[in-house]
């Protein structure tokens, strides 16, 4: 009711945010884009009874829409969000984390529909493909940010085709990703998007990632911020290598404590730092 008040009263609206508006559906959103053609921005995140409908009506009422959030709104599938992609092609910034239905196809058609895109968020689209991503890179040249965090799927030939297509990526984030190694790493590194773009890169929980991978970022002169959280492979002497060339770099990482000795001649049992503080 509250959005068929909204198209009523505001023919001009161009951006709307109604996150977590659980009890929107989709004849509220018909209302709304029928009679605000105009709309650019729109924020749905969480708005969980949203289903592929609403997403049909937004994708023939909206060509004006550059940003999209739809996470966690978990009914919708391939099929609303392909509506969205042929009928907004001046798309730029998309967020579908959460969204565990969708598939390859999505991919394909962001990259066929809307090569203005600059930001995508998959966070949790476990779906997704090395296949999907190659579609999608070949096609939009200009994305400067992706989150692909529990992207379980995806190896090194994606970032093999980030970048070789995609010179303008400051911040990715690959965390849980755990079929990523240090070859894609340095596939990334050598890419034109490294020396002077790449801004941030998280790489929290890829057990495959070594020290390799730091040597292969040094070159990575823009670099502000590396996530290296539960990286069992990455050693203090590997960072402390790193920050040799990157001294401004901030580097978030984990190390268990040493457990300490026991006590010479002691009977009482002794616990590492952690399990004290616990």
């Amino acid at each position: 009711l509250c959005l068929c008040h909204f198209s009523e009263g505001c023919p001009l609206l161009e951006q709307l945010n109604i996150s977590w508006c659980d009890q929107v559906t989709k004849d509220g959103i018909q209302a709304l884009v029928r009679c605000c053609p105009g709309l650019k921005g729109l924020f749905l995140k969480g708005c969980t009874q949203l289903e592929d409908e609403a997403l049909q009506h937004i994708g023939a009422h909206c060509p004006e829409l550059v940003t999209l959030n739809l996470q966690t709104c978990s009914q919708i599938t391939d099929e609303g969000l392909i509506t969205i992609c042929r009928g907004c092609h001046r798309l730029q910034s998309l967020c579908v984390s959460g969204c565990a239905n969708i598939t390859d196809a999505i991919l394909n058609a962001l990259g066929q529909n809307c090569p203005r895109l600059r930001i995508l968020e998959v966070a949790r689209c476990s779906q997704l493909t090395d296949v999907g991503f190659t579609s999608l890179a070949r096609n939009c040249h200009e994305l400067e940010k992706m989150d692909l965090e529990e992207c379980v799927q995806i190896t090194d030939g994606t970032l093999i085709q980030l970048s070789i297509h995609c010179p303008r990526l400051q911040v990715l984030s690959l965390s849980h990703c755990e079929l990523i190694t240090d070859d894609g790493i340095r596939q990334l590194g050598s890419g034109p998007c490294a020396h002077d773009r790449l801004e941030v890169i998280e790489l929290d929980n890829c057990p495959l990632i070594t020290d390799a991978s730091l040597e292969h970022l040094k070159t990575c002169h823009s670099l502000d911020r590396i996530e290296l959280y539960d990286c069992q492979q990455i050693t203090r002497a590997g960072i402390k290598r790193l920050r040799t060339h990157l001294p401004n770099i901030k580097v978030h990482a984990y190390f268990a404590p040493v457990t300490p000795p026991p006590s010479v001649g002691g009977s009482r049992q002794r616990f590492c730092r952690c399990c004290i503080l616990l």
